[in-house]
């Protein structure tokens, strides 16, 4: 599968940037005393999350990342893709389970589907 076969969604980058300043801003603190130092984990783990957590999509199935760890889910197990209440992408799968999808908005869900290769439903 090559590379341009792969949508990807991810957070908005102003969520790291925010993070780089937090942790530039947390330094005093932690350098005053060697017990505050573990202030500084705060900001760099929502870094690391902003720049891993996200869903990639290809012809085989979806990937969602989170900050530690990762799923991969194949088309034949998703029995649908909605919203919930807030406007957040959800996937149904065949097991009953209803799994977030990160970084991935209910707008973002034709886009999702064209992925597949699949047409969407005539809207009427």
């Amino acid at each position: 599968m090559s590379r341009a076969d792969t949508i990807r969604f991810r957070h908005n980058q102003a969520i790291l940037v925010a993070a780089v300043i937090a942790t530039i801003g947390a330094l005093p603190l932690a350098a005053a005393r060697w017990y505050l130092l573990p202030v500084l984990l705060v900001p760099l783990t929502v870094a690391v999350w902003a720049w891993r957590s996200g869903t990639d999509a290809d012809p085989r199935g979806l990937r969602l990342r989170a900050l530690a760890g990762g799923r991969r889910i194949p088309w034949e197990q998703v029995v649908e893709l909605a919203t919930d209440p807030r406007g957040r992408a959800v996937v149904r799968l065949t097991d009953g389970h209803q799994l977030p999808l990160p970084a991935v908005r209910g707008i973002d869900l034709p886009r999702l589907v064209a992925v597949t290769g699949q047409a969407l439903p005539e809207a009427r």
